[in-house]
């Protein structure tokens, strides 16, 4: 059944973000800022981590689960370092996907030629 809500969970995802594309007219840069901010939030308000333990990877894998990495990867650290925290927590967390995103946009950059 675990498999189910994943699927529903993060196609829901999906289904917000195309909307907000498709109906309120969005750039996919702001739809993909906007689920971004709303993992960041729901994280801080402690209702993402419920979404993860029922969805799974439906709510893990989605963009929205990156705003809440960066979130909690912040309050974490700033629970045992103070201030400072706030920004080491930030790329302590999140630097592996970071790191991934840039080697493997660099590397298709290398392979492949833009058209026109």
């Amino acid at each position: 059944m675990i498999f189910v809500w994943a699927f529903l969970i993060g196609g829901l995802i999906c289904v917000i973000g195309q909307l907000l594309m498709d109906v309120a007219r969005l750039t996919p840069a702001h739809t993909m800022t906007l689920l971004v901010v709303s993992g960041a939030v729901l994280g801080g308000l402690g209702l993402y981590e419920p979404l993860v333990e029922f969805a799974g990877a439906g709510a893990t894998v989605p963009i929205t689960s990156f705003g809440n990495s960066l979130v909690h990867g912040a309050l974490t650290e700033a629970k045992t370092t103070g201030m400072v925290g706030i920004l080491t927590g930030i790329f302590e967390v999140t630097s592996a996907g970071i790191s991934a995103a840039i080697i493997f946009g660099f590397m298709g950059a290398l392979i492949f030629r833009p058209k026109g």
